[in-house]
């Protein structure tokens, strides 16, 4: 049974815990935090298992989500419309998309518990570094809504970085590559443009100035760190898994826009 499945089955016999846990109760109408953790057993989530930091990676997405809208002071009807394009994305259930948009709410709260929910998270996730960067990809989609990052939105994904063990180096070139592949794809409206050569060196966070040689090695490690069944086994929520199809997607893309400029 999937993640999902545990969730709204008939025993609710494990405890996610914390804040997540909370966060997933008020989502659901269940007290998750407060309940008996299954020590063992099929039907529970093991700390450290797949299904449970599948169900901890959503809880965190949709409420840090919310909570990256909220922090330049208000919630755009962009942000809120690249909320529903990634649950879209996702596929989601009636009941996941209306669990969803009750995270993204609860994010968007005065009194979210932000550290405490990231510091969970990375508990959680452990050394899946990829998993992290697929959550701060997420992130950034939401910030690049309304057409570029605000300040007080970077300021609070830096904090997130910082708590995730990720560094600002990591973080700037995830941004200039969500930045040109928003860019590309003109945001929330949809309409695709033309791949700039430039966009494409964004993308593979590469410069012009690269040898081949790096260029196909900044390809292969993309293309590695957004496999999306690699993502899948290390955490990711099956229902993620076209995000992660859809970037190897512009990446390739990217690659294939220089190959051809290059001729190599």
């Amino acid at each position: 049974m999937s993640w999902w499945g545990k969730i709204l089955g008939s025993t609710f016999g494990f405890m996610i815990g914390g804040p997540i846990g909370a966060l997933l109760g008020a989502a659901l109408g269940h007290n998750f935090d407060k309940g008996l953790e299954l020590q063992g057993g099929t039907d529970g989530f093991n700390p450290g298992s797949q299904e449970r930091v599948q169900t901890v990676f959503f809880t965190a997405s949709f409420s840090v989500m919310g909570a990256v809208c909220k922090a330049d002071g208000q919630v755009t009807k962009d942000e809120i419309e690249i909320a529903r394009q990634v649950m879209g994305q996702m596929q989601l259930s009636a009941e996941q998309r209306k669990a969803a948009m009750a995270l993204f709410s609860e994010g968007k709260q005065e009194n979210f518990p932000l550290v405490d929910v990231l510091e969970q998270l990375r508990r959680e996730i452990g050394q899946r570094h990829n998993l992290k960067r697929m959550f701060l990809e997420i992130q950034l989609y939401a910030a690049f809504a309304d057409g570029s990052v605000h300040d007080k939105e970077r300021a609070l994904l830096l904090k997130a970085c910082s708590i995730l063990r990720i560094s600002q180096h990591e973080f700037a070139q995830m941004e200039s590559a969500i930045g040109a592949q928003f860019h590309h794809q003109k945001g929330a409206s949809g309409q695709s443009t033309a791949l700039s050569l430039e966009d494409a060196y964004a993308l593979l966070n590469v410069e012009e100035s690269d040898s081949t040689a790096e260029i196909k090695k900044a390809y292969r490690r993309l293309i590695s760190q957004h496999h999306p069944d690699k993502l899948v086994s290390k955490g990711l929520p099956e229902e993620m898994m076209k995000i992660a199809t859809d970037r190897t997607h512009e990446i390739r893309q990217a690659y294939e826009k220089i190959k051809k400029e290059r001729n190599f």
